[in-house]
């Protein structure tokens, strides 16, 4: 494995580790910043400014990663990232880590950064192959990041900041020195309007090849919504589930999906093509909601996690049929667009989610798995306009 590629896998697990660490740290640290006081307000601020500036900024740093190379806005997301996390241990105002919360939703909006990177150094081939390290990553950063915000809040509740912020700084000198641009930039004086967040999605809107598979990719990010957002609450209602029974099962969930996308998604992908590791993705995946619906057995939902995990081979293959949809000069504008229309599933989807599950548990507890497999069933008719590696040009 290259350098390059290596800085890049450690940038992308620090995000993940990174919007994770706060999680169980983050009602005691609010209960003690309010005096005891009502935080429902404050955490709902947080938690719902880092999905909008994600949204916002997504577009914008892919566009200017276009504009003027992958290494400059990559290296100044992660010294904003650094400045937050510091921020973020020593301020003794709510707002101030609101502020922060912001930030960190900018910053980690480099992640259309970092899948274009990683569009540039990898040939056509490999590419589902190494989206699939990217997801496997971040899901070892997801399930590392709340442990090591639960040990260290234990010792002292902002040390996790500290801690994040000792690695951010190391990842940002190894990238200093290390990472190599992988684009030239554009020649040309600066135009405002490459700030624009809706440009994008207008020079998206006027390509319309690519919207059936945008649309595949919102519809993952939705579905995806349904256990990310409900398996505690599934848990413990359906399976009697304690805590203990709910932390190992989201350790089998995230480790299986880890070595499914780092272990099967190139094999597939050589041997059936990226169009088909996605159609096997989601035949796995659609298997699994319908189980985990009928599901009434506690073994029953370790059983389907990797089921869950299998699913997960789709979202790389998908990353890789829209990158040949495209031409080099327009990776930055697509991995925006595609970050910023996931971070809004990933606002719509949970809200959408629970209300379904509180509305329809009564009358069965498993309608809300059952409806995310029917959305994956209203999206097939859209499999068949997939046509991989045509690019478009502007």
């Amino acid at each position: 494995m290259n350098k390059a590629l290596m800085v890049i896998l450690a940038t992308v697990a620090l995000d993940a580790i990174g919007a994770g660490l706060i999680f169980p740290i983050l009602p005691e640290l609010l209960a003690q910043l309010t005096q005891g006081g009502d935080i429902g307000l404050l955490y709902g601020t947080m938690l719902g400014v880092y999905a909008l500036m994600q949204f916002i900024f997504s577009p914008v740093l892919g566009a200017l990663s276009d504009r003027y190379g992958r290494r400059p806005v990559l290296l100044l997301s992660l010294a904003g990232t650094l400045v937050d996390y510091l921020v973020m241990a020593l301020s003794p105002l709510g707002w101030v880590l609101v502020v922060g919360r912001a930030m960190a939703g900018i910053t980690s909006a480099n992640m259309a950064v970092a899948s274009a990177y990683i569009t540039d150094i990898t040939p056509v081939e490999q590419r589902a192959q190494r989206f699939g390290l990217v997801g496997a990553v971040m899901s070892m950063g997801f399930i590392i990041g709340p442990v090591i915000g639960g040990v260290m809040g234990s010792v002292w509740l902002r040390s996790p900041f500290l801690v994040a912020a000792l690695f951010n700084g190391l990842n940002l000198l190894v990238a200093l020195f290390v990472l190599p641009e992988s684009r030239k930039a554009m020649e040309g004086k600066f135009e405002f309007k490459t700030l624009n967040p809706v440009a994008p999605l207008v020079w998206l809107w006027n390509f319309k090849p690519l919207l059936p598979l945008v649309v595949v990719g919102v519809v993952f990010g939705l579905v995806a919504s349904i256990p990310g957002t409900i398996w505690v609450l599934y848990g413990a209602a359906r399976f009697g589930w304690d805590p203990v029974h709910l932390g190992l099962s989201l350790s089998v969930f995230g480790i299986s999906g880890a070595l499914c996308q780092a272990l099967l998604v190139g094999p597939l992908s050589r041997r059936f093509g990226d169009l088909g590791t996605l159609m096997i993705g989601v035949g796995f995946d659609t298997l699994a909601y319908v189980l985990m619906g009928f599901a009434d057995q506690s073994w029953m939902g370790y059983g389907v996690a990797p089921l869950f995990a299998l699913g997960g081979v789709a979202m790389p293959a998908l990353q890789s049929l829209l990158t040949s949809q495209v031409s080099d000069e327009q990776q930055g504008q697509l991995q925006g667009v595609m970050a910023s229309l996931m971070s809004l599933a990933g606002i719509v989807g949970p809200v959408l989610a629970t209300a379904l599950y509180f509305l329809t548990k009564d009358i069965w507890i498993g309608t809300v798995w059952i409806v995310g497999a029917a959305l994956y069933v209203l999206a097939t008719p859209l499999f068949s306009t997939i046509r991989p590696a045509r690019t478009v040009t502007a």
